[in-house]
């Protein structure tokens, strides 16, 4: 990844985590790694893993289908 995506998937975590009113810590335990990954991720210094985006991905379809009225 570029710099530019990177800086960009960065405030798209922080968006995310911000949406669903969880700290880093919280984010991070529901995401399954630690807090200074998500600090990292959120720095732009880091980028989750495959598995990572995978869990990031189902916590935006949550809401997602929670914004649509959709229950699982």
């Amino acid at each position: 990844m570029s710099g530019i995506e990177d800086a960009d998937l960065a405030k798209k975590i922080k968006r995310l985590r911000s949406k669903l009113n969880l700290t880093q810590e919280q984010f991070a335990a529901k995401v399954g790694v630690t807090f200074s990954t998500v600090n990292r991720w959120e720095g732009g210094k880091s980028t989750p893993s495959p598995l990572a985006m995978r869990q990031i991905e189902e916590l935006l379809t949550q809401i997602t289908d929670a914004e649509n009225g959709h229950k699982e």
